[in-house]
């Protein structure tokens, strides 16, 4: 049975990543910042018969946590397939670049980016245990710049100091780690799963966290052909899935 760690998946698109990785067979370690708000997270699936899954308690931003949480993951299994680096924060609205407070930004930059790095580099030796690893990177259309450089794209406008500048740093990460590990089988991507309605934003957003969530399981059960080193939105680019970056 093949596991994957998704972090920050008591809710929303991560919590429904868990549901359809569950579904096919996986064993889910579902991160949660709050250990009892992933224990209910785990009861929820539970009643729905879905018992392949454990909450583990994991604040990326926090390297203890981080630790801690690969010191429990690594006594009940020498193996990890899979890892989804979902956690977020956006940091609230707006975020004028001329006002806002460096120490936001470093916040934002603390989860949404350096989060990433210490959970992919504390659970990379099990990843490495695995035939077929698979990193999902969970970034944003607003981390294009080719995007954000051209006046006709509809999110043009929607422009912050902290937020996109994350999940932009995040992508290069993607683009260092997936060549770091180019000639191993693990394949490491970025993937957008699109502007959906979720507590994140108010649930202004148009696409279902069922959609968004399959999005991410797409990119975390890639076969050997898949691809490596990419960034993925279907928002950005409905008919390739290949956004710019």
């Amino acid at each position: 049975m093949k596991k994957v760690l998704i972090t920050g998946a008591n809710k929303s698109i991560g919590y429904e990543t868990a549901r359809q990785l569950i579904r096919q067979g996986y064993y889910v370690y579902l991160g949660s910042r709050d250990r009892q708000k992933g224990q209910q997270a785990v009861e929820a699936l539970n009643a729905e018969g879905l018992t392949q899954v454990e909450a583990v308690e994991i604040d990326v931003s926090n390297a203890e946590s981080v630790a801690a949480a690969r010191q429990e993951i690594g006594q009940k299994t020498d193996v990890l397939d899979v890892l989804i680096n979902n956690a977020g924060i956006s940091g609230g609205m707006a975020q004028a670049a001329t006002t806002t407070d460096p120490a936001l930004i470093r916040q934002v930059f603390d989860t949404n980016f350096f989060g990433p790095i210490q959970v992919t580099q504390a659970f990379l030796d099990l990843l490495q245990q695995s035939e077929a690893p698979r990193i999902v990177n969970v970034t944003s259309g607003l981390g294009s710049l080719t995007l954000h450089s051209d006046p006709t794209w509809r999110y043009y406008a929607v422009k912050g100091a902290a937020y996109g500048p994350s999940k932009t740093a995040l992508n290069a990460y993607t683009i260092a780690l997936a060549y770091e590990l180019r000639d191993s089988a693990f394949k490491v991507n970025a993937v957008d799963p699109g502007y959906t309605a979720t507590d994140f934003n108010h649930h202004s957003g148009f696409r279902t966290v069922d959609d968004a969530a399959a999005q991410l399981v797409k990119y975390a059960t890639l076969d050997a052909d898949g691809p490596t080193g990419g960034f993925f939105s279907l928002d950005n680019n409905p008919e390739t899935g290949v956004s710019p970056w």
